[in-house]
């Protein structure tokens, strides 16, 4: 270990600080990072659950549950994949319940997120394949941004370097938690440089962020395909900066554990972008607000706005919601006339307008069958 000022060279410095007092409160970094990520994420679902046709403000509803139910499968993936730590001898079982001493992990925090989203969605009749579509870029901005929160924590880095954006990294005082020992004054840094591997994550979302729009503009992705693309994406970078890093983890035939996660993830996601096929959807309302929302810069669906309204008026939010296709909501913008129901249907998964959430007529079953089906395989 060094002093802070014994190194020269270039480097990417790191915080000596991870949390602060505010009088008897302390506020973490980390968790700052966390709930910016989260704000992120809702801004960037809002805006694209509008332009499917979804009522403004729902993504409020579906955070309620989707946010608890993250951290929660977060911190019980974090234990289940390290329970050295809490179980056995010189375990403290009651340690699993510190979260606000770290260990959260991505893969049960989006697994946990998801179960919670998807049981808001079906409150408010949203199928889950619009939803995850709809928050498949903002997920990964979230991540980027969360894991700002590992730098000032000086921590999941990676091996020695002596590259330009190697990173100092300060040997952090356990009596003092989230605090760099001090000698002489001076912050104390770990010999070298390291990888920045929280750092390589972060770029690499950001990139899966912008890919995931740029192939949904142009492909126009339905069916929960942008999510899957999204998670094939994250997790084929996960794969390699898991490689690099040094920190402590549990190893399956020689490989860190969140590796082989990785890959089985990817390979899950794969199989279903390929193997589910289907239009983008978009929803109209049942009850409530049904007037047509304004559009905004021309008459391209992906920039409407549907805050908007002709009235102004602050609207109910509707009952429910009806699948249908680019040309009929494109219909239902320029007119404010609900479509009728499609009656026919070819069997193919979410070829039928059936309402999300809803209970069919007993003579449209048959119709109805497809939209629940494709729901299911979301």
């Amino acid at each position: 270990m060094t002093l802070a000022s014994s190194i020269p060279q270039a480097a990417l410095p790191s915080p000596t600080t991870a949390v602060w007092q505010l009088g008897p409160l302390p506020v973490r970094a980390y968790a700052l990072c966390i709930i910016v990520g989260i704000v992120v994420a809702c801004v960037v679902t809002e805006r694209r659950l509008r332009r499917r046709g979804v009522a403004p403000g729902a993504v409020l509803d579906i955070a309620v549950w989707a946010v608890p139910a993250g951290i929660v499968g977060a911190r019980l993936y974090h234990v289940i994949t390290s329970p050295e730590k809490y179980f056995g001898a010189g375990g403290e079982p009651l340690k699993a319940f510190a979260v606000w001493e770290g260990g959260l992990g991505i893969w049960g925090a989006v697994a946990g997120g998801a179960l919670g989203a998807w049981f808001a969605a079906r409150q408010l009749g949203i199928p889950f394949a619009v939803l995850a579509d709809a928050a498949a870029p903002g997920l990964p901005l979230a991540q980027a941004v969360g894991r700002l929160g590992n730098w000032f924590n000086n921590e999941l880095y990676g091996g020695r370097t002596s590259l330009p954006w190697g990173l100092e990294v300060h040997d952090m005082d356990p009596r003092n938690p989230g605090h760099a020992k001090v000698v002489d004054g001076e912050p104390v840094l770990l010999t070298g440089l390291y990888h920045p591997t929280f750092l390589y994550e972060a770029l690499w979302n950001v990139g899966v962020a912008v890919l995931v729009l740029l192939l949904d503009r142009r492909v126009r992705l339905g069916r929960g395909r942008a999510f899957a693309l999204y998670v094939m994406g994250y997790t084929a970078g996960r794969f390699w900066i898991e490689l690099m890093r040094v920190d402590e983890a549990n190893h399956i035939l020689g490989l860190r554990l969140n590796v082989w996660t990785a890959a089985l993830v990817f390979a899950a996601a794969l199989v279903y972008f390929l193997r589910v096929r289907g239009p983008r959807e978009y929803l109209v309302p049942i009850g409530g607000a049904t007037a047509a929302p304004a559009t905004t810069g021309g008459g391209d669906v992906s920039q409407l706005d549907l805050s908007q309204r002709e009235s102004g008026a602050k609207q109910a939010a509707p009952e429910g919601y009806r699948v249908v296709d680019e040309e009929r909501f494109r219909a239902y913008q320029e007119t404010g006339a609900l479509p009728e129901e499609s009656a026919a249907d070819d069997g193919e998964p979410g070829a039928d307008d059936a309402p999300a959430g809803a209970e069919p007529p007993a003579d449209e079953q048959a119709g109805a069958a497809g939209t629940r089906a494709g729901d299911r395989e979301s």
